[in-house]
């Protein structure tokens, strides 16, 4: 007699376009590497990036659970919490803004800034 024993395994899928999509934003003096675990087309320059997003250049970082990342333009946007880090600076806001390739960043909502 065969002794066969079936199991139930849940697979999951994600409904991610993209598993583990790296971007970077580049201007004259730095590159800014964009990782996240996810990310989902919303038209042809704009990507939703989801779960652990991570901004990192030579001089600071940044990480938030969601981002909208527009190739064409070099921009991103958050609207959730989001902890910047740098030598000398750390900043906890409710959102952020990045345009100008990288050069500028504005940051929105409650936002404590801690400088060393």
């Amino acid at each position: 007699m065969l002794n066969v024993e079936i199991s139930n395994s849940e697979i999951k899928l994600s409904n991610a376009d993209i598993s583990e999509p790296k971007f970077a934003i580049n201007n004259e003096s730095k590159k800014i590497y964009i990782t996240a675990k996810e990310g989902n087309f919303l038209n042809q320059d704009e990507i939703l990036l989801k779960d652990n997003v991570r901004f990192k250049s030579n001089e600071f970082s940044i990480e938030t659970e969601k981002v909208i990342f527009n190739r064409n333009n070099q921009t991103a946007q958050s609207n959730t919490k989001s902890l910047f880090k740098s030598e000398n600076t750390t900043i906890s806001s409710d959102g952020f803004d990045i345009y100008d390739k990288g050069d500028k960043i504005v940051f929105y909502g409650k936002s404590f800034i801690i400088l060393k």
